[in-house]
């Protein structure tokens, strides 16, 4: 999968009238308000704590769309993303890829040699692993980027700072000590707009689907060859446990193409003779690059 430049893949044309707000996880300043940003433009937006609550508010009808990452490329997948679509019967309806670029960030007046403690998630922490190392300082997980500049802000914690984005400095009122201090510079990560309404096609769609193959041998090779015979490009495919009984996993794959492209419901049409589980999750106008 490549990684260009970012570009607004859900079109004024491709996407209903917006309502109400695009849901994201986090607080404002978030990597996910950058990506709404980029797929929506100037847009409200309706921030939200859980990833289980971005789903939940498009699907009560909160929000009328909502943007969630699905796969970092240094960190892998975001499973709960992947958990949350098979529970919900919604839609993909648009993708971008962000670069995500970290800063170090604190109150005004303070210096990288005045910290002693640093706050972000997990995975932000993780991706700036070399610079923080370099500092000595006490690393602490919170639950958001976003979130750790918000609660340096409100309360005034000096001698603390917070990795998270140039949008979440300029939200929360931060001075940025050290800007692109992620380990890998080519540090992406790729978000889907998720909708009750199915995507317009485009000239180039995406199409993202969950299966479950029958536990038997050779059963996940006859399932891609229904691709592989018909030359369509599987971009993703991954495991995960399928949550009725142990050791039992769906899949969860990408391919090049639209449903209703004449090989590709072929394709699904035999892919659902061997399986009980065929869930499309939509087809969508692919990000370029």
């Amino acid at each position: 999968m490549g990684h260009g430049r970012s570009v607004l893949v859900v079109s004024r044309a491709t996407m209903r009238k917006l309502t109400k707000a695009v849901a994201f996880q986090g607080e404002k300043g978030a990597f996910s308000e950058d990506a709404v940003a980029k797929l929506f433009g100037d847009v409200p937006v309706l921030p939200c704590p859980t990833l289980a609550d971005v789903f939940s508010a498009v699907w009560q009808g909160k929000a009328d769309y909502s943007v969630v990452p699905v796969e970092n490329s240094t960190a892998g997948s975001i499973n709960d993303t992947y958990d949350l679509m098979l529970k919900y019967d919604l839609n993909i309806c648009g993708e971008v890829q962000l670069r995500v670029s970290h800063c170090f960030m604190a109150l005004p007046g303070e210096t990288i040699q005045s910290i002693t403690r640093v706050y972000s998630h997990p995975q932000a922490l993780a991706q700036c692993s070399d610079y923080l190392g370099k500092l000595h300082i006490e690393i602490i997980p919170t639950y958001d980027t976003a979130g750790s500049a918000k609660m340096i802000k409100e309360q005034e914690l000096h001698h603390c700072a917070a990795v998270a984005s140039k949008r979440a400095a300029q939200c929360y009122g931060l001075e940025i000590l050290a800007a692109n201090i992620e380990t890998n510079p080519r540090n992406y990560t790729r978000f889907l707009a998720i909708s009750r309404e199915k995507a317009q096609r485009s000239s180039r769609n995406k199409t993202s689907l969950i299966f479950a193959a029958p536990n038997a041998p050779g059963a996940l090779y006859t399932c891609l060859g229904s691709f592989a015979n018909r030359k369509i490009n599987l971009t993703k495919l991954e495991s995960r446990p399928g949550g009725d009984r142990p050791w039992e996993y769906i899949f969860y794959a990408d391919f090049e193409g639209h449903i209703d492209d004449a090989p590709c419901a072929e394709a699904l049409d035999e892919l659902r003779k061997y399986n009980a589980l065929v869930k499309i999750l939509g087809s969508y106008p692919m990000a370029t690059e």
